[in-house]
């Protein structure tokens, strides 16, 4: 009997969810900011994605936010600027592929899944290549709770 490419693709992510790869089911939901989001991430879920007129271009992916001592902000931002190869003065430490979203020194950047930040929005490098490459300066990024 022939399985429907639906059917495999939703077993495999029950699956997934099951074994604890899955993304929580609000983020499986699809990402919680407006259109005009170039970058959304959400808080609770640990979870960004990269849009493009309120399509997903990328994601949801994983990510590591601030501390309960430094929170990363909610709220609405537009890119700063960009630094592929940005060193943290005050935290003494690199961050690489760094794309400024406040003027307090906020950023997505290259760092530890499994450390949060000092409020900035830490990701893989891969995500960070990514989010590095596809915002610009003025680029709208949401922060939800």
């Amino acid at each position: 009997m022939k399985r429907s490419i639906t059917a495999v693709v939703a077993s495999a992510a029950a699956v997934a969810a099951t074994l604890g790869f899955g993304a929580s089911a609000e983020a499986a939901a699809g990402p919680p900011c407006s259109v005009q989001a170039k970058a959304c991430v959400q808080l609770h879920t640990n979870t960004a994605w990269l849009m493009t007129r309120g399509s997903v271009s990328r994601g949801g992916v994983p990510v590591t936010v601030g501390l309960a001592a430094f929170p990363t902000p909610a709220g609405t931002f537009r890119v700063q600027y960009k630094d592929i190869d940005h060193y943290s003065k005050q935290f003494h430490g690199p961050m690489p592929y760094s794309v400024f979203f406040t003027n307090t020194g906020v950023a997505f950047h290259q760092g530890s899944l499994k450390v949060q930040s000092h409020g900035c929005v830490h990701l893989s490098h891969a995500d960070a290549v990514a989010f590095f490459n596809a915002l610009k300066p003025g680029d709208v990024v949401e922060v939800v709770k």
